[in-house]
């Protein structure tokens, strides 16, 4: 078998999420079927970061092993296949051959995501209302900026995940800050190590009750010392999340030795 990177590109609005879902319409169920179609076998599709429901993706890595056999045949033609093939709302742009060592989970340094949210008094711009949130009341740019610097490194943001059994909820938050388009979106970008589920997508609702008055700048920092979920933040809905981007090391050594300190479980001590 020989590992495959293939970066995809989807719009979640009509996926019920990334992962495999019996009776559902997912991502991966989806892009396995015609890997299958064209290559004849794959094993272990492996995704950098499983989206939710209605998030989108312009970045988004997973890796799969294919038999040799295939691979040859098939590595030149294979995202012009593909496109052939899926649906149009997913594409595989970029399939390339990897070392053994490479996870698409494991490896990965950071994931980066793009929230974008428009307060115009007349609600979101139809041709792109599957891409943005309309929130009805103004944001204030500043006081979203403030309360966001201050949930940057590393914390447990038990506060801001749903709960799953056995996993750590401290995240390393190196990038979370606000600009104003010139059309008036707004744009969060949240970088980090990883995230938990609808971890991105909470700290988005926490911040926007910040941005239109309803809670005080520190109060979503001040949440970091909760251990079990904050009832009152609301998860932003999905439609205005997007994953734009996951990086990996520069070379092969790098990725078993990063996969290896994902996999230690972290402590805030």
């Amino acid at each position: 078998m020989v590992r495959v990177r293939l970066d995809v590109a989807y719009d979640g609005t009509d996926f019920s999420g990334w992962a495999v879902q019996p009776g559902r319409r997912t991502v991966a169920g989806v892009l396995a079927a015609e890997l299958v179609r064209v290559l004849g076998e794959i094993e272990g599709l492996t995704v950098a970061g499983r989206t939710d429901a209605g998030v989108h993706a312009t970045g988004q890595v997973c890796h799969v092993d294919v038999p040799v056999a295939a691979w040859a045949g098939r590595s030149g033609n294979l995202v012009r296949r593909l496109a052939r093939l899926l649906p149009p709302d997913v594409r595989v742009r970029v399939a390339t051959e990897v070392p053994a060592s490479f996870d698409a989970r494991f490896s990965a340094l950071s994931r980066r995501y793009e929230y974008r949210v428009t307060d115009a008094s007349w609600g979101a711009d139809p041709l792109r209302s599957r891409y943005l949130l309309a929130w009805p009341r103004p944001l204030d740019l500043a006081a979203m900026n403030d309360a966001s610097a201050r949930l940057l490194g590393e914390h447990d943001f038990a506060a801001f995940c749903r709960r799953k059994e056995n996993a750590t909820t401290i995240r390393a938050i190196s990038q979370l800050a606000w600009r104003r388009e010139p059309d008036g979106v707004l744009v969060a970008t949240v970088q980090a190590d990883a995230f938990c589920q609808a971890m991105v997508r909470s700290l988005v609702g926490a911040l926007l009750a910040v941005g239109d008055g309803r809670r005080p700048v520190p109060w979503p920092a001040g949440l970091l010392d909760r251990t079990v979920r904050a009832n009152e933040v609301t998860v932003a809905p999905a439609q205005g999340l997007t994953l734009v981007a996951v990086e990996y090391p520069g070379s092969e050594p790098g990725y078993a030795a990063r996969a290896e300190i994902t996999r230690n479980r972290r402590s805030l001590l």
